[in-house]
């Protein structure tokens, strides 16, 4: 688990230095995890320790909303008197996310005959 941890890291360190050692507008950890897929891919995929890993991390992942829910309380304010424009921007960004998915998938489906298993 140590080192499962460890690599996690180290890929999450190595984008932070890319992100700012270039002035790139993208968040470093989203560059790390760019550089462990490539390299997952490259060795075929996780191996069982890193599987395990990622399975607990993935059930604990509702305390990384706790420092969320510690800035709304922080910033509680702000938001009580910009509610309005936060309002508006949830409801078109969470139309958008929607309208972006279905078209993906039309996109991606057009053209497909259905198979005997669809075909229900």
């Amino acid at each position: 688990m140590i080192a499962a941890l460890t690599m996690l890291l180290v890929f999450q360190l190595a984008g932070e230095v890319i992100a700012r050692g270039f002035a790139l507008p993208i968040p470093g950890p989203v560059i790390g995890m760019a550089l462990l897929f490539l390299a997952l891919m490259l060795r075929g995929g996780p191996g069982e320790n890193l599987r395990q890993t990622a399975g607990q991390l993935l059930q604990h992942l509702s305390l990384l909303f706790v420092p969320a829910g510690t800035g709304i309380v922080l910033y509680g304010d702000r938001i009580a008197a910009e509610w309005l424009p936060l309002l508006v921007s949830l409801f078109v960004s969470t139309f958008l996310a929607i309208a972006v998915t279905a078209l993906a998938l039309k996109a991606l489906t057009r053209g497909r005959k259905p198979t005997v298993e669809n075909r229900q």
